[in-house]
């Protein structure tokens, strides 16, 4: 190959292959400068932060993932990830936690924040490229299934459909019995997905009719979603002081 087309062909795989950036916050300089360098050599553009500290002074909206250790300084990988996970313009960013910490409960911890996967150390380079392709590729399958135009009488996300016209609800398959408000407040968060809505907004759609409603009643049929609907009972988010939405 001469140079010409050898260049031509490294600007084209610049322009094409690095669509995603990642952020890597571990205070192990050494281990987050390999890491990068591999990262790099896969097409994705990367950069490092050395805490969390110094993560959180960054525009964490323009990465498509985090690789995030756990123990460090004054604010722990769990504590941001707790910071990132109440955000809403933050709340969608996958985080992969990479850690030494390798308890049960450790792990436990980390997914039920919402962590798309959890990586012990040591750890092969191989190993964390492959699961970062696999939560970025999940992901990105995610956002195009739910771009997919929905009949008028049909919410979709995923494998929860809600059938408005014969007011059935599945989950993968399953057809899952609802309550009648339980029904209207799905379908109401999810015509409403990725936005907020107020417990105002919510009261005044579906219980309209009502006389007085208490607003332990929206709690009540929030956590009453969350199990019927299995795994999907994680996409309905809590910001507290504001409401609930259904994220993308």
């Amino acid at each position: 190959m001469g140079f010409y087309p050898y260049i031509c062909t490294q600007i084209y795989k610049y322009y094409i292959m690095v669509t995603e950036r990642i952020l890597i916050v571990d205070d192990e300089e050494t281990l987050c400068e390999v890491l990068k360098l591999n990262l790099e050599n896969e097409g994705y553009d990367v950069d490092i932060a050395f805490s969390a500290e110094q993560a959180l002074t960054l525009d964490l909206t323009r990465y498509s993932l985090i690789l995030l250790d756990i123990m460090m300084g004054e604010i722990s990988g769990i504590k941001m990830a707790k910071m990132l996970k109440s955000d809403v313009k933050t709340a969608d960013i996958p985080i992969i936690f990479c850690t030494a910490r390798d308890s049960e409960d450790d792990m436990v911890m980390g997914l039920n924040l919402g962590a798309d996967d959890y990586i012990m150390k040591p750890y092969t380079i191989r190993n964390v490229v492959a699961r970062v392709k696999s939560v970025l590729r999940r992901t990105s399958n995610s956002k195009a299934t739910n771009t997919v135009a929905e009949p008028a009488n049909v919410l979709q996300i995923e494998g929860l459909k809600l059938d408005l016209e014969f007011k059935r609800c599945v989950v993968d398959g399953e057809e899952v019995k609802l309550a009648r408000k339980e029904f209207e407040l799905l379908a109401y968060l999810l015509s409403h997905r990725g936005k907020i809505c107020s417990r105002e907004q919510i009261l005044s759609r579906v219980w309209s009719t009502e006389v007085v409603v208490l607003d332990r009643t929206i709690d009540v049929n929030i956590t009453r979603l969350r199990n019927k609907i299995g795994r999907y009972g994680s996409y309905i988010v809590t910001r507290s002081g504001f409401g609930y939405g259904f994220r993308d």
